[in-house]
């Protein structure tokens, strides 16, 4: 008898072509060495809220990251001092923040090894931030972020934004995630000049619990930033006051 030779329906189909109908291309196969890029956030966090008022900037977010759509980690710091002046916050993918980290901290070092009198100023970092994401993004493997950077020297204020294409500017107020859409109008509404601490701060909580009742990727503890002339302080998480009795 002779030996018969079994080929799979796939091979088949992929040198039958039908006129007029479906063409069935061979499937390609990629070489192992084959560079692969982010595709998709995979433990992400979701809004920073952040203010000015008189005297500083206060930041605002919740302590989650999401796995896909569990809540998968609850106790997440999304916040990094960078050095006396400047604090940032991130949304987005927390291995991409992580990086982030560790490459600011390795400018920090630089810098204050130096030993020059000269010290990264809050400018100089959303600028820093802003080069290194834009870069990446050229590169077609973006760095999968929000980033706000705050900080407060000699004086002034500044709130800056990046996103993962390395889009920037400056305000008064910034949002990022779905904040951008649900606590943006509360800030801006809210918003002046002369804001007292205890009133940012309680504009920043009433925008977060709004975010708790709409966003399904946040949870109701929240963690507060400042930065002042006195430099960086990051409070410890706290659970916000909660009502569901209108639902």
């Amino acid at each position: 008898m002779g030996t018969l030779h079994f080929i799979s329906p796939a091979k088949v189909m992929s040198n039958i072509s039908f006129p007029g109908g479906p063409q069935f291309p061979t499937p390609i196969t990629l070489p192992s060495n084959t560079k692969s890029r982010t595709l998709d956030p995979i433990v992400t966090g979701t809004s920073i809220l952040a203010l000015k008022y008189a005297g500083g900037v206060l930041l605002a977010a919740d302590t989650l990251a999401s796995y896909g759509s569990l809540a998968r980690f609850t106790d997440v710091n999304r916040f990094h001092k960078v050095n006396e002046t400047t604090v940032i916050g991130a949304g987005g993918e927390l291995s991409d923040f992580q990086f982030l980290q560790s490459f600011l901290d390795s400018r920090v070092i630089e810098d204050e090894s130096q030993n020059d009198g000269h010290h990264l100023s809050p400018s100089d970092v959303h600028n820093l931030i802003t080069r290194v994401y834009y870069n990446r993004r050229s590169r077609f493997n973006p760095l999968w972020n929000s980033i706000v950077v705050a900080g407060h020297k000699n004086g002034k204020s500044y709130l800056g934004f990046v996103d993962l294409v390395g889009t920037s500017f400056t305000d008064n107020f910034v949002a990022t995630g779905m904040g951008s859409y649900l606590a943006l109008p509360i800030l801006r509404e809210a918003y002046r000049e002369d804001l007292t601490f205890e009133e940012a701060r309680k504009i920043l909580v009433s925008a977060m619990q709004v975010l708790f009742y709409r966003d399904c990727r946040t949870i109701n503890k929240i963690r507060i930033a400042r930065v002042d002339e006195s430099g960086v302080s990051v409070e410890e998480p706290h659970f916000m006051e909660t009502n569901w009795s209108i639902a």
